[in-house]
């Protein structure tokens, strides 16, 4: 359905994620997780046409998105950007209704179908007592919601989702991802990246682990998540033991100053020349 083929992505010329291929099947949930800076929302937005290759190419059923005109390619994925802003005054019932716009052309406007795919968007993130408010007076988690509210309404068989649960308190990051889950159950492809190794392994069919603009693991939660290979991609020692509930790959972290004592990062001479002293 949607792949990415010798793909080179950066900005100013310098290359973030140099010659990536990836694959994603129709009926997929993908996560991409990895460190800041790796590249994982960088390679989103090329997926979503948002960001231009240097080199290589996205495919989107074969065909070259930069090659397709933009409606068609929004009615076939949306595209949850990171930390979006929405312009002044706006409500939540009108940013909600832009994801409807791909669907419009000179000879259809507005519909029925139109007002029925709003108003479930509202009602699945929570949002219809909030309709008429203006999204610069919500919380961050509210505003969050709204956007999410806006992609749903656009109804694309292919999600593609760059952070979705920042600004969320816990309850409802699993709300959203509960929502999603649903909709890829329904025949929804999805594909988010996250932060929370936990959640990540919890939600997807399938886990991207990328490091320095490469993909360093591919494959099920229970085989890309393992101790070594967070120690080698977030530099944090760890345990990974099975969820008691879920049975998916859970991380419990070591103690970052014991590691870092084991380091010798906390001992030896201080760079203005004084030692440290240790009390106890």
């Amino acid at each position: 359905m949607l792949s990415a083929e010798g793909l080179t992505l950066g900005y100013g010329g310098e290359p973030i994620v140099p010659d990536l291929d990836l694959r994603v099947d129709e009926g997929e949930f993908v996560v991409i997780v990895g460190p800041n800076g790796c590249g994982k929302s960088t390679l989103l937005k090329a997926l979503g046409r948002v960001a231009k290759p240097m080199r290589g190419r996205v495919l989107l059923h074969g065909a070259d998105v930069r090659g397709q005109r933009p409606k068609a390619v929004a009615r076939a994925l949306a595209l949850l950007p990171q930390s979006p802003l929405a312009p002044e005054g706006i409500t939540v019932r009108a940013l909600t209704a832009r994801g409807r716009f791909p669907h419009h052309t000179l000879l259809r406007q507005w519909s029925p179908e139109d007002e029925t795919a709003i108003a479930d968007a509202l009602a699945l993130t929570g949002l219809s007592e909030l309709a008429q408010t203006q999204v610069g007076s919500l919380s961050g988690g509210q505003r969050q919601r709204a956007w999410v509210s806006m992609v749903l309404a656009q109804d694309s068989p292919v999600l593609l989702l760059d952070e979705p649960t920042t600004f969320l308190d816990i309850a409802h990051q699993y709300d959203l991802l509960e929502l999603f889950a649903e909709l890829h159950r329904k025949g929804r492809t999805v594909v988010a990246v996250l932060h929370d190794l936990a959640q990540a392994a919890r939600f997807a069919t399938r886990l991207v682990m990328m490091r320095d603009g490469e993909v360093v693991a591919d494959g099920p939660p229970s085989e890309v998540v393992t101790a070594d290979r967070v120690r080698a991609v977030f530099g944090l020692d760890c345990d990974v033991i099975s969820d008691p509930r879920t049975a998916t790959p859970l991380v419990i972290p070591h103690e970052r100053s014991a590691a870092r004592e084991a380091e010798g990062l906390d001992r030896g001479p201080r760079s203005d020349g004084r030692n440290r002293t240790h009390v106890g």
